[in-house]
C-alpha cells in the first residue's frame, strides 16, 4: 500500500461508516486537526496511534507502516483551485508580508516553527454569519549567526 492507498481507503470508510474526523480523533486520543492531517497522509503517526486507527478503521494490517512512514511534505506549487484552500492561501498573499513584520518586530530575525506546531479549527457562531476561528500556534525559531 501507498500513502494514497490508505487515505483513500480512510475516506471510503468515513464515508460509510458516516463518521466525522471529530469522531476518529477522538477514537486514537489525539486533535482533530493532527488526526485528519496524518490520515492525509502530511504526519506521521507514532505505533501506538498507528495501531488505534487501524483497529478503529478496521484498515488492512499494511496500513499500519505506511501510516507511520515520514511524510514528504509537498504540495502543488499552482495556485489552488479550491476555494476554500485557495483563500487561505490569498490570506497569507495578502498577509504573510505584515505577518513577517509583526512577528519579527515582537520576536526578532526568526521563523514560527510549522515542525513545533499545533493548530486548531474552531465555530464561532455569529448571527452575521458564522465565523471560523484557525489558531496556529507555533514555536519561534531565531535565526542563528556565525
Amino acid at each position: 500500500m501507498k500513502k494514497i492507498d490508505v487515505t483513500e481507503a480512510i475516506f471510503e470508510i468515513k464515508k460509510a461508516r458516516g463518521l466525522s474526523w471529530e469522531a476518529i480523533a477522538h477514537a486514537i486520543g489525539k486533535s482533530v486537526v493532527w488526526t485528519t492531517s496524518a490520515c492525509l497522509g502530511m504526519n506521521s503517526c507514532p505505533e501506538d496511534v498507528a495501531d488505534k486507527l487501524v483497529d478503529f478503521l478496521n484498515l488492512p494490517e499494511e496500513a499500519k507502516s505506511v501510516l507511520m512512514e515520514y511524510p514528504t511534505k509537498t504540495w502543488q506549487e499552482a495556485i489552488p483551485q479550491d476555494p476554500l484552500i485557495y483563500r487561505l492561501y490569498e490570506i497569507v498573499g495578502v498577509y504573510g508580508p505584515t505577518l513577517k513584520e509583526v512577528i519579527q518586530e515582537k520576536f526578532g530575525d526568526g521563523i514560527m516553527s510549522a515542525i513545533d506546531f499545533s493548530m486548531d479549527i474552531e465555530k464561532e457562531e455569529n448571527p452575521k454569519g458564522d465565523r471560523v476561528v484557525l489558531t496556529l500556534n507555533g514555536k519561534f525559531l531565531p535565526y542563528a549567526s556565525w
